[in-house]
């Protein structure tokens, strides 16, 4: 793996771009699967929050840019609103 910057639309090229992909999809696997697998949405959340900071970090720190790894953002950025609609939201 290089440490080089990628493109836009190419595929990721540092080990932290792959594993923010990783752990987005895992992400989004467990998120679904919440039903069959206890407490699958709990670990799905963490892996989003997990894949997103990592992917920040890949984009930051290492200069990647290939859009795979922009895409991890988005679970981490549902699992952030999420968590603070549940904080914010009206007591029952």
């Amino acid at each position: 793996m290089k440490n080089t910057s990628s493109h836009l639309l190419g595929i990721p090229h540092t080990k932290l771009g792959w594993l923010s992909v990783g752990l987005a999809a895992a992400s989004v696997v467990l998120i679904f699967a919440w039903s069959v697998l206890p407490g699958g949405a709990w670990l799905g959340f963490l892996c989003g929050l997990a894949g997103g900071i990592t992917a920040l970090i890949a984009i930051v720190r290492k200069q990647e840019r290939a859009l795979l790894v922009w895409l991890p953002i988005l679970p981490a950025l549902f699992v952030i609103y999420f968590i603070a609609a549940e904080l914010l939201g009206p007591a029952q």
